[in-house]
């Protein structure tokens, strides 16, 4: 089922005002009509959707509830309290409630929480005209066309494309007509899934349960949700940041879900400060050290953003793993070199230039091309170690990948100039 991730129609002020706007967020909603409301379900975070749902009446909850797919049906009823969703449970239709009472059975975290009934069983033997019969009465009975799945003894054979019930004869047996379609256990993990539809690009998947019985089916568009997701998901990860705040929410929030992260920034900050701290007497001597310290911790800490963003990415798609490592390791290892003359250089020339002295020149140039080493190495090397300990390595690489940059950057440049100017 199809999650909207625009909201179109939806008028912008009153959008803002449903996101911004807490107290007014839930009255503001249900002015809008049905399709949109919908809409917007489809598209806010979950902390919005919790609240609009949570908050919103028994007639309304039901309405949509009805209005949607099992599957989205699903997902929203899972953000209720269990007393809420229970209660609601009890007024929904006889139909609803039992589709809707299988689903919530499975662990949302799985394929099976990712699937949906709307699918029918027909027998190879079957003929188009008992199959176009069953389609109908699916369809009138849910208000949505159903994947027709072919049985051959009692187990999956596959699927008949929908449109052969208009051009085949009535008459004809449905058996020539089946494709192929893949199909996946309902204890396989959400990547499991993911990978499945990447190896093998199609629109649906069959979901079987221990006994190769048929479950549910899942479409593409479901995991394009999940990838959505998980996308959105390591992006607030990289910045240390929860996936459950909003834009919407208020001081108190973010600053709980922040705090950690700063904290542990601070410590981090502290033990560069250590490290400048150790050369305080020829920073003193030569003050214009101090001037080209920030560039070179900079420098060291963009690449090694560049570098851990390639990384995080190739372990999402199962590219490369700690085992498999030496290869991009060596490969990040030249290409920060090589950056790093460039800029070594670039930098060494602007301070002839402009300070005229060839000592800070050469040193400044060395550090950088030992920093730009180091993030490659540091880039590389500590997410996927995170991820070999169970880590997040998007959540916890960048705090130890910007101090090995500060700390070995710094060290690299004061003491450096140390040896030569001292």
């Amino acid at each position: 089922m199809k999650i909207t991730k625009t909201i179109g129609s939806v008028n912008a002020v009153t959008l803002a005002d449903i996101l911004f706007h807490k107290t007014k967020r839930t009255e503001l909603f249900l002015q809008l009509p049905q399709d949109q409301r919908i809409e917007l379900l489809g598209a806010v975070t979950k902390h919005v959707k919790k609240e609009i749902l949570t908050h919103s009446p028994d007639e309304d909850l039901i309405n949509i509830l009805e209005a949607v797919g099992p599957d989205e049906a699903t997902d929203m009823l899972q953000l209720l309290s269990r007393h809420k969703r229970e209660h609601v449970l009890q007024l929904l239709s006889k139909d609803v409630k039992d589709s809707l009472s299988v689903l919530l059975e499975f662990d949302p975290d799985t394929a099976a929480g990712l699937m949906t009934l709307d699918y029918i069983q027909v027998d190879a033997s079957d003929n188009i005209a008992n199959v176009a019969k069953k389609f109908r009465q699916h369809e009138k009975k849910t208000g949505r066309p159903p994947i027709i799945l072919v049985m051959r003894e009692n187990k999956l054979a596959g699927f008949l494309p929908g449109h052969e019930l208009g051009f085949a004869a009535k008459s004809e047996l449905i058996g020539k007509y089946v494709k192929r379609i893949p199909s996946i256990s309902y204890a396989a993990s959400h990547d499991e899934v993911i990978q499945l539809f990447k190896a093998h690009p199609h629109g649906k998947v069959a979901v079987l349960n221990d006994a190769n019985d048929v479950l549910g089916i899942i479409y593409s568009d479901d995991v394009l949700r999940i990838m959505h997701d998980q996308g959105a998901s390591s992006l607030y990860d990289f910045a240390g940041v929860s996936a459950e705040e909003s834009v919407t929410d208020g001081a108190k929030t973010k600053v709980k879900f922040r705090y950690k992260w700063l904290i542990i920034n601070l410590a981090t900050g502290f033990l560069a400060a250590f490290t400048v701290g150790q050369f305080e007497s020829t920073i003193s001597k030569y003050v214009l050290l101090a001037v080209y310290m920030p560039i070179v911790a900079g420098m060291g800490g963009n690449a090694a953003t560049q570098t851990l963003a390639v990384l995080v990415r190739g372990i999402a798609l199962k590219q490369i793993s700690l085992g498999t490592a030496l290869k991009t390791l060596k490969n990040e290892v030249g290409a920060g070199f090589v950056n790093g003359l460039l800029n070594g250089f670039l930098v060494a020339f602007i301070v002839l230039i402009k300070d005229g002295d060839a000592k800070i020149a050469f040193i400044l140039a060395t550090a950088m091309i030992i920093n730009l080493i180091v993030a490659a190495i540091f880039g590389t090397m500590v997410p996927l170690v995170m991820q070999k300990l169970g880590k997040d390595p998007a959540a916890s690489a960048t705090i130890f990948i910007t101090t090995a940059t500060d700390v070995l950057g710094f060290m690299a440049f004061l003491g450096i100039a140390t040896l030569i100017l001292t």
